[in-house]
C-alpha cells in the first residue's frame, strides 16, 4: 500500500493510493497515518479495504507521510562512496544523530534556508518507517517492527553542522529539513530495501546518482542497532544514509541559493520537489 497525508499543513487527512493513481480517503477508518494505524494490526485492517468504497479527495498539498513522529534519527557515513567524497572514513559503527521532529514538513513543501546560511546542501536517504514498537530486537528479526520506507530529504546547513562548536545536529534541524513523502510505502512492497536507485536533481541537473546496494550498515542492521540504545516506536522515522554527489563534496563545493529547485527520488517510493526560499 501507499499511505500518504492530503491538506492543509496541520488539517491533513489520511489517505492512500490505490492502483489507479487516485487518492483515496482513509478518514473513516483511522484517525491519521501513524501510531496504532501503522502497526501490523493497523496495516492489515486497512490492507482489508477495498480502496473503490473509499471516498476519492481531490488532489491537493501532500503533508509528511507519518503523523505524531516522536523520533527523527539519521545515520551519518553510510555511504561507502559518498564518506570517500567528503574526505571521511568509513565508520567501524553507525554514526547517529538526531534531526528535530519541528523540521518535518510535506515532499513539496518549500525549504527554508535559514538566516547566515552559507552552505545549506541537499541529501537524498531512504526513510525507515517503523510500525512496531523495537527494543533489544535481533537483526534476523529487525525488519518485522518497519511498517514500511519513504523518500527522505535530509537538508544540511554545512557550516552549521561542522564549522561551529558541537554536535551535528543544530546544522540538520533548520525549519523544513525534514521533508518526508510523499508516500510511506509499506514494506511488502518493497522486495529488497538494499537494491533501490537514488537521484537528486538541483535546477534540473543531476547531482546524486546512486543506490542502496553502497549503504554500510543495511536497513536489518541499523534497526537493531538502534534497539540496543533506545525503544523504536511507531511513527519514529530514520533516515539512513546518503549516495555520493552531495554539494559539499564537489570541486569547488556547490549550496543551494534563494530560488533554487530540488527534485528527488526513490526507485519505488515517489518523488519529491521542493524550492528553496531564504528565511526573512
Amino acid at each position: 500500500m501507499k499511505l500518504m497525508r492530503v491538506g492543509e499543513a496541520g488539517r491533513e487527512k489520511p489517505a492512500l493510493l490505490d492502483s489507479d493513481g487516485k487518492i483515496r480517503d482513509l478518514s473513516g477508518h483511522v484517525a491519521d497515518i501513524g501510531g496504532e494505524a501503522i502497526s501490523p494490526g493497523g496495516l492489515a485492517k486497512i490492507a482489508a479495504i477495498d480502496p473503490k468504497s473509499l471516498p476519492e479527495l481531490a488532489p491537493g498539498r501532500i503533508g509528511a507521510c507519518v503523523a505524531g513522529t516522536g523520533k527523527f534519527i539519521c545515520i551519518g557515513l553510510n555511504f561507502s562512496d559518498h564518506a570517500a567524497e567528503t574526505g571521511a572514513t568509513v565508520p567501524p559503527e553507525p554514526v547517529i544523530f538526531m534531526k528535530a521532529t519541528s523540521a518535518i514538513v510535506g515532499p513539496n513543501d518549500n525549504v527554508l534556508i535559514p538566516r547566515g546560511s552559507e552552505k545549506t546542501d541537499w541529501e537524498v536517504e531512504l526513510g525507515v518507517v517503523i510500525g512496531n514498537t523495537a527494543k533489544y530486537v535481533s537483526e534476523a528479526d529487525a525488519l518485522d517492527y518497519v511498517a514500511g520506507y519513504c523518500v527522505s530529504h535530509d537538508v544540511s546547513e554545512r557550516a552549521f553542522q561542522t564549522e561551529r562548536a558541537g554536535q551535528w545536529t543544530k546544522g540538520k534541524s533548520c525549519d523544513t529539513f525534514g521533508p518526508i513523502g510523499p508516500w510511506l510505502v509499506t514494506k511488502d512492497e518493497i522486495a529488497d530495501p538494499q537494491n533501490l536507485a537514488m537521484w537528486l536533481k538541483v535546477n534540473g541537473q543531476t547531482m546524486q546518482n546512486g543506490s542502496s546496494k553502497t549503504m554500510v550498515y543495511g536497513v536489518a542492521h541499523i534497526v537493531s542497532y538502534l534497539s540496543q540504545f533506545m525503544s523504536l516506536r511507531p511513527g519514529d522515522v530514520i533516515s539512513t544514509g546518503t549516495p555520493p554527489g552531495v554539494g559539499m563534496g564537489m570541486k569547488p563545493p556547490r549550496f543551494l541559493r534563494d530560488g533554487d529547485v530540488v527534485e528527488l527520488g526513490i526507485e519505488g517510493l515517489g518523488s519529491q520537489k521542493q524550492s528553496f526560499v531564504a528565511d526573512r
